[in-house]
C-alpha cells in the first residue's frame, strides 16, 4: 500500500508539472489576439492565464466555463465588464463551474436576470480567489453555491450597491462551502440585503470595513445564519440610521441550516451603531457554546449581546470613545481615548491565535498593527502620528 500511494503521489506531481509547463498566457484588448474576455476563455486550456487590458470595451461580454485553474487578471488599469442587459445561463456575468479560479483587478457591474438573483460572479466550482476587484450594482456581487470542497478567498476588494431590493440578494452571499476567507475588503451600501452573508463551515472575517455610511437601506452588516467556526477579528462594522434590521452581527439565526461547529470568536472589532436602537451581537437560541467577545469597541445605542451567556471580556461601551472624526467616518482612536491600552491579550481558541496582526487601511488595503504597551480596544491601535494611519491615509 505504501508503494502504491507513493506512485500515485508521483503521478499527481508529474501531471501538475505538465499542466504548468503547458500553461499559456492569452492577451485580451485592443490590438490583442482576443478582443473580448469570453473569447479568450473559450480558447483557454486548464491552468492558463488571461490578461485583460483595461483599454477595451467589454460591455455585454458574459459567459460560463468549466475549465480549471484559470487566472483572469486586469492590466493597465482595471477593466470594466458591465452586463449591459446580458447574462450567462440566466445567472451572472461570469458563471464559473471550473475549479481553482483566480480573478484579479476586474470590475463587474449591472447584472440583472429574470429571477432577480443575477450576480457579478456565480461560483459553482471549487475554490475561488478574488483579489482587488470591484462589484457594484448587480443583484448579487458574488453568489457562491453549495460546495463542501470549496474555499472562497476574497481580499482587497470593494462591494457596493448590490441587491435587487427584496432582501434575498446581497453584496455577497456565500452558501455552504468549506471555508470563507474575507479580509481587507470594503463592503458597503447594499440595497436592502446584507453587506456579507455566509453559510460557510469556517469563516475568517478579518480586517474589513462593513458600512452603510451613504445612508443605504442595507439589512445586516454581517450575517452568518448557519453558524460555523467563525473568527471575526479586527473589523470596522457600522450600521446606518437607515438600516432595516437592528442587528450588526447576526449568527445562527437559522438553526435548521446549522453547521456542526457553532463556535464564534469576536475580537478587537470596532462596532458603531448609528441607528436609534439595536443589537450588536444577535446570537441564535440554538447556540450551545457561548460566544466570546473580547477587546471590542461598541459605540452607539443598543444591547451588546442577545444572549446572557456571551463571554464579554474587556470590551468598551457606554462612554465616548473619542474617535478622530466620526462625522467623516474616521473611527480611529484619538489621543486620550479610554480604549487606549485597555485591552487584554487576545489569547487563542480552536487551535488559532485570536491576536489581530493587521488593521484595515482605507480603501481596501492593510497595515501591520503595531502594539505599544497593552493592546488597545477596537480595530485600530492609537498612534501619536496619525500619518502612519491604521485606518486612513
Amino acid at each position: 500500500m505504501k508503494h502504491s500511494g507513493s506512485n500515485l503521489l508521483l503521478g499527481a506531481l508529474a501531471a501538475s508539472a505538465a499542466t504548468l509547463l503547458d500553461a499559456a498566457t492569452l492577451q485580451v484588448g485592443p490590438g490583442q489576439p482576443y478582443a473580448k474576455p469570453c473569447a479568450a476563455i473559450a480558447a483557454a486550456s486548464n491552468g492558463d492565464t488571461i490578461l485583460i487590458d483595461a483599454a477595451g470595451n467589454y460591455a455585454g461580454d458574459v459567459c460560463a466555463w468549466s475549465k480549471n485553474g484559470l487566472s483572469l487578471i486586469g492590466i493597465n488599469g482595471r477593466p470594466h465588464i458591465d452586463a449591459a442587459g446580458q447574462n450567462a445561463q440566466g445567472k451572472a456575468i461570469w458563471v464559473i463551474a471550473g475549479n481553482d479560479t483566480t480573478i484579479e483587478n476586474i470590475e463587474l457591474s449591472g447584472c440583472h436576470v429574470p429571477d432577480q438573483n443575477g450576480a457579478g460572479i456565480r461560483q459553482e466550482g471549487a475554490n475561488l480567489t478574488v483579489r482587488r476587484a470591484y462589484f457594484h450594482d448587480n443583484e448579487n456581487g458574488i453568489l457562491a453555491g453549495n460546495n463542501a470542497a470549496s474555499t472562497i478567498t476574497i481580499e482587497y476588494s470593494e462591494f457596493a450597491h448590490n441587491g435587487y431590493g427584496d432582501g434575498y440578494s446581497h453584496n455577497l452571499y456565500i452558501n455552504h462551502v468549506a471555508a470563507l476567507v474575507f479580509r481587507w475588503n470594503w463592503s458597503h451600501d447594499a440595497v436592502v440585503g446584507h453587506l456579507l452573508k455566509t453559510r460557510a463551515l469556517r469563516n475568517e472575517i478579518l480586517y474589513n470595513r462593513l458600512t452603510g455610511e451613504a445612508g443605504a437601506s442595507a439589512s445586516y452588516e454581517l450575517s452568518m445564519p448557519s453558524g460555523g467556526l467563525s473568527f471575526v477579528i479586527g473589523n470596522f462594522i457600522e450600521q446606518p440610521a437607515s438600516s432595516q434590521n437592528g442587528a450588526l452581527l447576526d449568527y445562527l439565526s437559522e438553526p435548521a441550516t446549522a453547521n456542526p461547529d457553532t463556535r464564534l470568536f469576536v475580537v478587537n472589532n470596532t462596532f458603531v451603531n448609528d441607528r436609534g436602537n439595536g443589537t450588536f451581537l444577535q446570537l441564535g437560541s440554538a447556540l450551545t457554546t457561548p460566544a466570546l467577545a473580547r477587546n471590542n469597541l461598541f459605540a452607539g445605542p443598543g444591547t451588546l449581546s442577545s444572549r446572557a451567556d456571551t463571554v464579554l471580556d474587556h470590551n468598551l461601551s457606554g462612554v465616548d470613545p473619542l474617535f478622530v472624526n466620526a462625522a467623516q467616518y474616521d473611527y480611529r482612536l484619538a489621543a486620550g481615548s479610554p480604549a487606549i491600552d485597555a485591552g487584554v491579550a487576545p489569547g487563542s481558541a480552536a487551535g488559532e491565535s485570536l491576536a489581530p496582526l493587521f488593521a484595515y487601511l482605507h480603501s481596501t488595503n492593510r497595515v501591520v498593527r503595531i502594539q505599544s504597551g497593552a493592546i488597545d480596544i477596537g480595530a485600530w491601535e492609537w498612534a501619536p502620528d496619525l500619518v502612519f494611519a491604521n485606518g486612513f491615509e
